[in-house]
Parts: structure tokens; C-alpha cells; sequence
């Protein structure tokens, strides 16, 4: 069986499969249905599960929350925010236990709590055998202008979980096919309950790198520190924006004003506004002036790291309150700035090649969210105010001093 709804792919697909026909004695059912509509009928009234193996490409476009395939999904109990996630979910009901899946999909369902519902999904109901991540963004689809990283996922429904083979290559002719094996718990950890996906790349850097971990089991709940994503949303607050300071007005911090190792505000000949009125309407945005460790929430393709951190000190503003944009993460304890050390111990591990080789496991896009952040697992109190101790005294960090005193401080 299968399902295409393009009329000239569909024709396509009806003389490939002929081809097989007469060798394989195949009865061949090319259905020109929705797959939704068709696989939530079949799971909600003929409660069979008739499938032995499915190979799927599935469409990438999200789903409007009150659209009728969001609705369709409902009925049986799927809730997912993507149509390749809902092709998946419905093709593993569609299963036999047994049944063997292989799909090549966007690995943005592997963290994040919009797909956390599928993650439960799948996980509960098949065991992953083998994942292949593809490299780079712009060459398996490069035809079809497709940026986002892929994977190739093999999944058995309802066989116990076991070991995953994870292998990688640049593109789709996999020249340099590299392949290696990973206990369960390396890929999702026993005690994330978000159930985040790590996908290691089976290369010998980011394995040396990797094994700086084991010594960091702190959440931040632990070391007595939270994250938040920047609460101003520049277009509700624009009657209150300003392009420069004024009487009356509050600093704005965007992730235009990142430069390493601190900020720089105000910064002129910039699109952004660099101030804030203080106004009913914009305080209860703001945070009180104090040392804040701030990431920026999307970086470029081309910046060598994903997570950037950077250090916000107090001496430098002369106000009382500051606002951080939407478009930044800020490390706080409870609304209210961080010792010197916590930031500068917060910045210097979060700046680490091990953080980004890390960070990277889980998060194929270059979107860095609160909730990724919270995931990671940080060194102790103690070892972050080590670092920050010593960070707070240098000038300008390199990225292989940044990566030795972390080093350092596991062996």
C-alpha cells in the first residue's frame, strides 16, 4: 500500500512499483487518499494494526491548531504540531508489534515541548534501532531548498529497547559513512522528563569532549539558579520604544548588543530601539539592575557555537531596572541578578566547545530555548564559582583557554 496525493508523482510511483510486480508477485494498492483522514478512520473504527514494515518521506509543514487534521489527530489521541510528526504517529498505530519503520524526517522533534507528546509517543510504543544523521543542512535536499538537519530513524513497534547504532555522513551518497553504538541511556537519559533525543556524532573530537560530563549532574534547580525566556515582546511595548536613551527611560538589551566578553549598550546605527519607557504597561517586563548570564535564542549557521552566552554587569547602566527582548534567554535567581562568579561560572561553561558538542546532540536547528537549557546538565556550585572566580579576572577568554579551565576542573 501506498499513499500519494500529487497526481504526476503518483504516475510516477504507479510504473516504479510495476517494475516489481511481475518478480515479487506484489498486489499493489496505490491510494490517492489523505493519509490522515485514511489512517484515522482505519485506527478508530477497525482498531487493527495491519502493517509489517513502512518506509515514509513525509511532508514538513505545521498544523494549525484548529485546522481538520488537528482535529482528525485528536480522535485517536495525537497531539503533535507538524505533519511528518503526525505521519509518523499514525504509521506506528498502523503497525503490527514487529513492525518495522524507517523515515527520513527533520530531527526537530528530537527536543522542545511542542513535540514532547510525540516523543512520549514514539518511545513508548516502538524501540529506535538505528538513527543516521545527515551532516549538513543544504545538500541531502538541496534541490528543494530544505534546510533543516535530517535524520533516517529505524523504529520496531512494540520490541524491547536496546542498543542504538547511530551513524552520520555529509549527504545522501554517505562517502563518509561513520557508524558507532550508544546505550539507550546515552540517547534518552533515564531521568529527563522532557525526553529529549541525543543523536552523538561518532566522531573522535566530539567523543573526547562528550566524556567531560559524567562530573556534571547538577539541574539548575540545584545550583539555586533559573532561566527564563526575555519577557519584553518589542511589538506589544511599541508606543514605549525609544531608539536612544532619555529621561525616563530603561535599557533595552537585544542580542544585537552582544559583544563578547560583555555587552554594549547603547550602541548607535542599529535598527533596534535601545531603550525602554518606564510606564505601568512596561514594568512588570522589567528585572532589577545586576550580573546576569544571557544567551541569545537564535544564532547563525555560520557562528562556530550554537549556545552564546555573554554577561551583563550592573556598573555598566545607570538605572535601577533593566529589559531583556524576547529574543534572549537570561539565567536569574528568582527575577533578580546572580553573584559576579555565578555569572561569569554560568558564561564560561555555557561558551565551551563540551556544551556545544553536547548541546548539539539534541538540537538539530539554531533555535536555543529555555526549556533546552534547563535540559543540560551543569556543573556543581561549587565548580561554577571556580570558574567564574578565575573568568571575572581575565580580559579576553580564547576558546582554548575557555575549554582547558573547564577541562581542568574534571580530571
Amino acid at each position: 500500500t501506498a499513499y500519494e496525493i500529487d497526481k504526476n508523482l503518483r504516475e510516477e510511483l504507479s510504473r516504479k512499483l510495476g517494475n516489481y510486480q511481475d518478480h515479487l508477485a506484489l498486489k499493489i494498492n496505490l491510494c490517492p487518499d489523505d493519509f490522515i483522514e485514511s489512517a484515522v478512520n482505519a485506527i478508530q473504527f477497525h482498531a487493527g494494526s495491519c502493517f509489517t514494515h513502512a518506509i515514509l518521506n513525509p511532508p514538513y509543514r505545521k498544523i494549525n491548531s484548529h485546522s481538520q487534521h488537528r482535529l482528525l489527530l485528536r480522535r485517536i489521541g495525537i497531539e503533535t504540531v507538524n505533519l511528518y510528526s503526525a505521519f509518523v504517529a499514525l504509521t506506528i498505530l498502523s503497525m503490527e508489534v514487529g513492525g518495522q519503520i524507517i523515515a527520513i524526517i527533520p530531527r526537530s522533534f528530537c527536543n522542545g515541548p511542542y513535540y514532547r507528546s510525540f516523543r512520549e509517543m514514539m518511545l513508548r510504543h516502538t524501540a529506535i534501532r538505528h538513527i543516521h544523521l545527515f551532516n549538513t543542512r543544504n545538500q541531502v535536499f538541496k534541490e528543494d531548498g530544505v534546510l533543516q538537519e535530517n535524520i533516517i530513524i529505524f523504529l520496531e513497534r512494540g520490541q524491547a529497547q536496546g542498543d542504538v547504532i547511530v551513524s552520520t555522513s555529509s549527504d545522501n551518497n554517505f562517502i563518509d559513512y561513520k557508524t558507532c553504538v550508544y546505550p539507550f541511556h546515552q540517547i534518552v537519559s533515564r531521568d529527563d522528563p522532557e525526553r529529549f533525543i541525543h543523536i552523538p556524532a561518532p566522531i573522535k573530537s566530539a567523543g573526547e569532549t562528550v566524556k567531560l560530563f559524567p562530573i556534571f549532574g547538577c539541574s539548575l534547580a540545584d545550583i539555586g539558579v533559573e532561566v527564563s525566556t526575555g519577557p519584553v515582546v518589542d511589538f506589544r511595548v511599541k508606543a514605549h520604544l525609544r531608539a536612544m536613551p532619555e529621561t525616563g527611560t530603561v535599557p533595552l538589551i537585544y542580542p544585537t548588543h552582544f559583544e563578547q566578553p560583555s555587552i554594549k549598550w547603547p550602541k548607535l546605527g542599529i535598527k533596534k530601539p535601545n531603550a525602554l519607557m518606564l510606564h505601568p504597561e512596561t514594568e512588570k517586563w522589567l528585572y532589577p539592575s545586576g550580573f546576569y548570564t544571557i544567551v541569545r535564542r537564535f544564532s547563525s549557521k555560520e557562528e562556530p557555537r550554537r549556545v552564546v552566552a555573554t554577561i551583563l554587569k550592573p556598573d555598566e547602566f545607570d538605572t535601577n531596572l533593566i529589559g531583556f527582548e524576547n529574543h534572549l534567554n537570561v539565567f536569574h535567581h528568582a527575577r533578580s541578578g546572580l553573584s559576579e562568579e555565578m555569572a561569569h561560572g554560568l558564561s564560561l561553561f555555557l561558551n565551551s566547545t563540551a556544551v556545544d558538542h553536547s548541546f548539539r546532540r539534541f538540537n538539530g536547528h539554531t533555535q536555543v530555548n529555555a526549556t533546552d537549557l534547563r535540559s543540560i546538565k551543569y556543573p556543581s556550585r561549587e565548580i561554577l564559582m571556580t570558574l567564574g572566580k578565575w573568568a571575572k579576572d581575565q580580559t579576553i577568554l580564547t576558546q582554548t583557554q575557555i575549554d582547558q579551565k573547564l577541562a581542568s576542573l574534571t580530571l
